[in-house]
């Protein structure tokens, strides 16, 4: 059995790879508990070094891994820099923030002496998705390593070169042999990895479906799971807002990586008032993105990462037409090499539509119509998930205070929903449960233990 790396912007293979089996994931495995047993040792002075040269060799090969990105992926190639850039920001940040954040916490008890110890876990497994082949796996790595636990990362089958060169760019930097290593599995070899018992944590970024079989597992080995799921992101327009500055962001919002992001804008949701004057500027900023060879850096739309994805979200755009949307502009697959989908705006989107129910994963802008901010904050908490959200409204106190009622991991005012080595990040409800990032982050994968002393 192989995985297939090809490029989504000619249809083209890149590469063929052969599938781990059995004996390989368990001989990967066994290695990668043998090395924890010693890095957990390991002095925060040391992890922090080894994680700033990761950074380090990021930044060294960046044009190399951006292009690899891109070839393997479709994103387009200026995006690609920036995310690699982002990489050794936040293997920079937890080698900085982390040792002050995991240090004793003295805590008064009945005690001569009792505190608060982050001890780690062990092995974690992360089970990441293709449409941000480094970042994703950066995000839970460095605080993960930092903590002093081992990584197994299993990546999404598209992206095994991505996979691997990962688990080099760590070995270039000095970690001990096995700390971090790739499993070249498919997902039907999954569960077993989670049960076996060097494995004591499991983080998924990916669909629903995916985080709900791996949390179902997990679940019944009674090991910890961190969950990042879909998202169907609500962009509140209030009448107050400056409408061409939430124009051209949302249609970039909408659009980023392609319009494959979690955290992307997808419903917009517009008050009456300015309705019909929102639409026209959106469609404006949606018309004149450049659409085009994701390795030429004036591209700001490559293809769809798959041939599947891509007709996946057609078929969500003609059954959302066939229900009454109405199309703006956009709506087809572009008439060239690769899997490319013509940005696309549906208004007039109601209940009962996929463009209203249904996360869509490409770049497909759902306009909705409502009467007034009120209604706006009840349409945006009227979905399954709960990861992103953002509100535009040039009264900060009034964009604020319709902040604090949306049902989101992330409410951004007058902004892109982003995500920040510094800030939290994760959903509620079908978005996902835990946090990743920040302090809250990296306190996800440790063991909160007291010490009391006589």
């Amino acid at each position: 059995m192989s995985m297939v790396s090809m490029n989504p912007a000619t249809g083209e293979v890149n590469e063929t790879f052969e599938v781990y089996d059995t004996a390989k994931i368990s001989e990967i495995i066994d290695r990668v508990h043998g090395a924890w047993l010693d890095w957990r040792h390991v002095c925060f002075e040391e992890r922090s070094a080894r994680l700033l040269a990761v950074a380090q060799r990021l930044r060294t090969r960046s044009e190399e891994l951006a292009r690899m990105m891109t070839l393997e992926m479709g994103k387009p190639v200026a995006e690609a820099r920036g995310e690699i850039e982002k990489c050794a920001w936040v293997c920079e940040y937890y080698a900085q923030q982390a040792p002050a954040m995991l240090a004793d916490q003295p805590v008064a008890s009945d005690a001569s002496r009792s505190f608060v110890a982050f001890r780690p876990l062990g092995v974690v497994l992360a089970v990441m998705p293709w449409n941000f082949p480094f970042w994703q796996v950066f995000r839970f790595a460095a605080p993960a390593l930092m903590a002093g636990n081992t990584a197994l990362l299993k990546h999404s089958s598209n992206v095994p070169r991505c996979a691997l060169v990962i688990e080099e760019l760590f070995a270039e930097a000095g970690f001990p042999p096995d700390v971090f290593r790739t499993l070249l599995i498919g997902s039907g070899a999954v569960d077993k990895v989670i049960e076996h018992a060097h494995v004591r944590a499991v983080t998924l970024t990916g669909s629903e479906p995916a985080g709900r079989k791996v949390a179902a597992k997990a679940g019944q080995m009674l090991k910890k799971t961190v969950l990042e799921l879909g998202g169907s992101d609500p962009f509140i327009v209030t009448s107050g807002a400056g409408l061409e500055q939430a124009a051209q962001v949302g249609a970039r919002s909408r659009c980023l990586n392609s319009g494959q992001s979690c955290i992307a804008a997808k419903r917009f949701i517009v008050c009456d008032e300015i309705y019909e004057e929102f639409l026209g500027l959106l469609k404006a900023a949606m018309d004149g993105l450049v659409v085009g060879d994701p390795l030429d850096d004036a591209t700001q739309v490559g293809p769809q990462a798959r041939g599947d994805l891509r007709d996946e979200l057609h078929q969500q755009v003609q059954a959302s037409l066939a229900a009454g949307a109405r199309l703006v502009t956009g709506g087809k697959a572009l008439d060239r090499a690769g899997f490319y989908y013509a940005p696309t705006i549906l208004a007039d989107v109601v209940p009962g539509m996929p463009a209203y129910d249904e996360e869509l994963f490409g770049p497909v802008a759902s306009v909705i119509r409502v009467a007034d901010s009120e209604q706006a904050v009840a349409v945006a908490n009227d979905t399954p998930y709960g990861l992103g959200a953002s509100v535009w409204d040039r009264d900060t106190t009034r964009g604020r205070a319709l902040a604090e009622r949306i049902e989101a991991g992330a409410v951004f005012v007058n902004g892109m929903v982003k995500s920040d080595p510094r800030l939290p990040f994760g959903g509620i409800k079908a978005s996902g449960y835990g946090r990743e990032l920040s302090h809250y982050g990296l306190m996800e994968f440790v063991n909160v233990q007291t010490v009391w002393i006589a």
